[in-house]
């Protein structure tokens, strides 16, 4: 039997506009009999079944309409079908699947509370523990930064220093999802927060024994980073093990949430610390803050946990983890939009220390206020995350744009005090891309890719730091901090409208400007584009 997508004619949105179904979402409507041993009749219930589970509008981009989906469904959809069919058998793009539908078959609910993640046990310990850990490991940059400064005296020792840390993703991240995809993943995670707790604590008594010179740094900051390459795509994997679809969305929002309270405690400890006992304390209390995690992966019921079945070791698992998201537009374009994001956007400490020392002439007191203002804004935008349910790809697309549209204000800030409330503004847009971006490719891929695209992820987003702070540092040393911002800005939301145009098209939909939506109705929705031409009284959208 060969089933052909089409989309539901005349399909009526609950809010009166008309939709179809687009391509990602088409619908097993129109079905050929050319196979003699299939039944018509149950080939038009299933038909009728199917057109009337097929959700309607941009893939990812539902309202809030319980009858619209979810930026993981069309994903799901293409989930249904086998992954090498059969001669008889030719199934379309995506077939339809229920509304508010996983990979998993679990389906999605509205949000339940802020907190909802935190109803399951598993995840409880977890997350108590990553408060213990982030806070410690918070300290341990703040003491490493002051420990080559205080060493060296050189700003580029510090800069050698992150580089050193960061080079492994950039070099070696896609291997670490390979890794995460062939092990266990509870068991790794163990594994690698071990070893991070014993190079914190090499590090401190290094500095403790006053031995330490900025070659053992580097060389700390090097295993650092070949070990994150691992654990990073490994936790992130993980959560969906701990939670399940329903709660992943929120519990990735916590995470991030937990890891910006960590950001603005840890530093302040550490600071304390340095200043009462010496960086090497710092690293000691690092060290032993990974108990804590370890702890927790330890405590938790097996028996609770949704594991992913480890993949067999095969040559080409690397390639097939890229052809993956390259064949899948609800992955690909998030992802390519993450890099730009990653790689321009996300360069604040180049950008404000230029602001404070250049721009706004204030001392440290004041740069660290600025700080303080993006991560009081992380945790805002982390938080009224966990709020909402199943992620968009409408909300992640528009969190791009915003924050790129802020940097751009921002950039021409006639004061240091409305500079500050924009990078709070800029914290929460940001965040809330981050953790949208995360939760959208973890629910939109199939179980046993995820930790190859979750290392794909954490490679774009972060590993584009070693190219896009030289350039952005290059523009600021040259031109100023306010044009650093501003490129910084117009690339992000160039990047941000490109991606959203071309998901619209690749689902056969435009913009519509409707300036008399009526009651209930939208200034600015994606529709059909037959049908935004067809209504004589709308703007046409280009």
């Amino acid at each position: 039997m060969t089933r052909s997508a089409t989309a539901p004619a005349g399909a009526v949105a609950p809010r009166g506009e008309t939709t179809v179904t687009p391509p990602a979402a088409a619908s097993a409507a129109a079905i050929r009999t050319d196979d003699p041993t299939t039944d018509p009749a149950a080939d038009s219930t299933a038909a009728a079944d199917a057109q009337a589970s097929a959700p309607s509008g941009l893939p990812g981009s539902g309202d809030d309409d319980p009858d619209e989906r979810t930026a993981a469904d069309s994903a799901a959809q293409r989930r249904t079908r086998s992954p090498r069919p059969s001669p008889t058998t030719t199934l379309s793009a995506t077939d339809s699947v229920r509304p508010h539908s996983s990979p998993t078959g679990a389906e999605f609910t509205r949000p339940g509370g802020m907190f909802s993640s935190l109803r399951v046990r598993n995840y409880r310990y977890y997350f108590a523990g990553q408060v213990v850990s982030n806070t410690g490991t918070w300290m341990q940059r703040i003491a490493q930064d002051w420990l080559v400064l205080s060493l060296t005296g050189s700003p580029l020792a510090v800069g050698i220093t992150t580089a050193m840390q960061f080079l492994p993703m950039l070099l070696l991240g896609l291997f670490g999802g390979v890794l995460a995809d062939r092990m266990p993943k509870r068991r790794l995670l163990i594994h690698t927060q071990g070893t991070m707790g014993l190079l914190a604590a090499g590090l401190a008594v290094l500095t403790i024994g006053d031995v330490v010179t900025p070659y053992y740094v580097y060389a700390f900051a090097l295993l650092l980073g070949l070990v994150t390459v691992v654990d990073n795509p490994t936790r992130q994997a993980f959560v969906s093990e701990m939670v399940g679809p329903k709660d992943l969305a929120n519990a990735v929002s916590l995470n991030a949430a937990n890891f910006q309270t960590a950001r603005l405690v840890g530093p302040a400890v550490a600071g304390l610390l340095i200043a009462a006992v010496g960086s090497g304390w710092a690293f000691a209390v690092n060290a032993l803050s990974f108990a804590a995690v370890i702890g927790g992966l330890l405590a938790m019921r097996e028996s609770e946990l949704r594991p992913t079945e480890p993949i067999a070791r095969e040559k080409g698992q690397l390639r097939e983890g890229l052809r993956y998201v390259k064949e899948r537009p609800e992955l690909l374009w998030p992802m390519v939009l993450a890099g730009f994001i990653g790689t321009f956007g996300f360069n604040f400490p180049t950008l404000l220390s230029g602001f404070a020392h250049d721009t706004f002439k204030v001392g440290a007191g004041q740069y660290g206020i600025l700080n303080t203002a993006m991560a009081v804004g992380s945790l805002a935008g982390a938080l009224l995350a966990a709020r909402r349910g199943a992620p968009r790809l409408r909300r992640l697309v528009g969190a791009a744009l915003a924050f790129g549209t802020l940097e751009v204000v921002a950039a021409f800030a006639p004061d240091y005090w409305t500079f500050a409330l924009l990078l709070t503004l800029i914290g929460v847009f940001g965040l809330s891309f981050n953790t949208s971006v995360n939760s959208t490719l973890q629910l939109a891929t199939d179980p046993e890719m995820r930790g190859r695209v979750m290392g794909l992820l954490v490679l774009v987003f972060t590993g584009g730091t070693p190219i896009g702070a030289p350039v952005v540092g290059w523009v600021t040393a040259s031109y100023g901090p306010r044009l650093g911002l501003l490129a910084c800005g117009v690339v992000s939301a160039l990047a941000a409208a490109a991606v959203g145009l071309v998901l619209a098209r690749s689902a056969d939909l435009r913009v519509r400007f409707d300036l008399h939506p009526g009651r209930g109705g939208r200034v600015v929705a994606f529709v059909p584009r037959a049908a935004a031409a067809g209504k004589g009284e709308l703007v046409p959208a280009c």
